[in-house]
C-alpha cells in the first residue's frame, strides 16, 4: 500500500490548477501557490520545469502515486507498441483504484485506492486488495455486495460533478463496472490538460 504523503488540495495549490474538478478546491478562491511566497511572480518555466510540472500533475491526478512506480509505468510504456505518451494514459487508466474511481463508486482517487486496499472490490468475482492491479478489456469489476449500501458509495454514485467515460459499461444497480477498451488520452475526462509526451521526455532525457 502506498502512503498518500501530502493532502490532495496542497496537489491542487502547487500546480495551481484545479486537476481533479472537485466544486472545494482551494485554487477555485485561491490560484496562487501556498506558503508565504505563493504569491510571488513565477518566472517562465524551463523546459526541465514543463517536463517536470507535467509530470508531477499527472502523477497527482492518480492519487500521488510513487516515483518508483511512476517510473515503472514509463519503462512498460516505452517497451509497449505504439505511442508511448498514449501507453502511459492506458497504464494508468487501468489501475484498479482508477476503474472504481471512474465508474463513480467512490467520490475521489484517493478513496478509491482505500476502497480497494480495505477489501470491498471483486475482479471477475475475486477479491483485489491491490490498487494498482492492472485492469484488462473485459474484465468484471464489482463492488463487493456487504459494501454496496456504505455511505460514501451512495453518496458517490448519486455525484453529478462527473460523469462515467464512455469506454466503461457501469450498472449501478448491480454495482458492477466493465472496461470495454484502453482509452486514447483525448478520450479521458482530465478536467486540466494532460501531457504525458512531456512526462515522456522528462524521464527519458
Amino acid at each position: 500500500m502506498t502512503k498518500r504523503s501530502e493532502a490532495k488540495y496542497k496537489i491542487d495549490r502547487r500546480m495551481g490548477q484545479n486537476i481533479w474538478g472537485r466544486p472545494k478546491s482551494p485554487v477555485n478562491k485561491r490560484e496562487y501557490g501556498p506558503g508565504q511566497h505563493g504569491q510571488r511572480r513565477k518566472g517562465k518555466l524551463s523546459d526541465f520545469g514543463t517536463q517536470l510540472k507535467a509530470k508531477q500533475k499527472l502523477k497527482g491526478y492518480y492519487g500521488n502515486i510513487s516515483e518508483k512506480q511512476f517510473r515503472k509505468y514509463y519503462a512498460e510504456a516505452i517497451r509497449m507498441k505504439g505511442d508511448s505518451g498514449d501507453n502511459m494514459i492506458g497504464l494508468l487508466e487501468r489501475r484498479l483504484d482508477a476503474v472504481v474511481y471512474r465508474a463513480k463508486f467512490v467520490p475521489t482517487v484517493f478513496a478509491a485506492r482505500q476502497f480497494v486496499n480495505h477489501g470491498h472490490v471483486k475482479v471477475n468475482g475475486r477479491r483485489v486488495n491491490i490498487a494498482s492491479y492492472l485492469v484488462k478489456a473485459g474484465d468484471v469489476i464489482e463492488v463487493k455486495e456487504s459494501s454496496r449500501q456504505l455511505v460514501t458509495v451512495l453518496e458517490s454514485v448519486a455525484l453529478a460533478e462527473r460523469d462515467v467515460p464512455d469506454y466503461y459499461e457501469v450498472d449501478h444497480s448491480k454495482m458492477t463496472a466493465k472496461m470495454t477498451r484502453v482509452p486514447l488520452p483525448s478520450e479521458v475526462p482530465y478536467p486540466v490538460l494532460m501531457e504525458p509526451n512531456l512526462v515522456i521526455e522528462f524521464y527519458s532525457r
